[in-house]
């Protein structure tokens, strides 16, 4: 049978996977520009001035936005990549759940980038106090937004199902 005899002859429950994947990748070509940008901004931090001179704190928290950003960048491309590679072999539903867990978890790398590249600067530009405020205030948004909100409607939605 030729591939493209076996894409007509595919079941509505393959055409909901493929239609779920390609929201997926539609999702992650959204969101990759983000974190690429925020990475390479990170990369070239340390190059702009003399960052040996600063403080150790100062070093640790711009590593963690750097490393957390670079994490977020390999992890919502893992599924593009994983999609290559398996293609055409009938694993759709086991990629689409791996490609899932990795953009969640993407997400929250991404999410612990943003909050400590925003300490870092507001640690230069305000100080610490200022910092950590601005920074918990974003990470309490993000949490609600990216990912409390969304499993506190999915736990309504399962009560009114039942």
């Amino acid at each position: 049978m030729s591939w493209k005899d076996r894409r007509l002859s595919r079941t509505r429950s393959e055409k909901e996977l493929d239609q779920e994947y390609s929201e997926l990748l539609s999702e992650l070509r959204v969101i990759l520009p983000g974190i690429q940008l925020l990475a390479g901004f990170l990369l070239i931090a340390p190059f702009s001035f003399d960052f040996r001179s600063a403080p150790a704190s100062q070093r640790l928290v711009y590593f963690v936005a750097f490393v957390s950003a670079v994490s977020a960048s390999a992890l919502t491309i893992a599924p593009s990549s994983q999609h290559r590679i398996r293609w055409r072999e009938g694993d759709k539903e086991a990629l689409l759940q791996a490609a899932n867990y990795l953009t969640i978890a993407g997400s929250v790398a991404l999410a612990v980038s943003m909050a400590t590249s925003v300490f870092l600067v507001g640690q230069l530009v305000y100080g610490n106090f200022t910092a950590a405020v601005v920074m918990a205030v974003l990470s309490v948004a993000m949490a609600w937004w990216w990912f409390l909100q969304p499993l506190v409607r999915r736990r309504n939605d399962n009560r009114r199902r039942k």
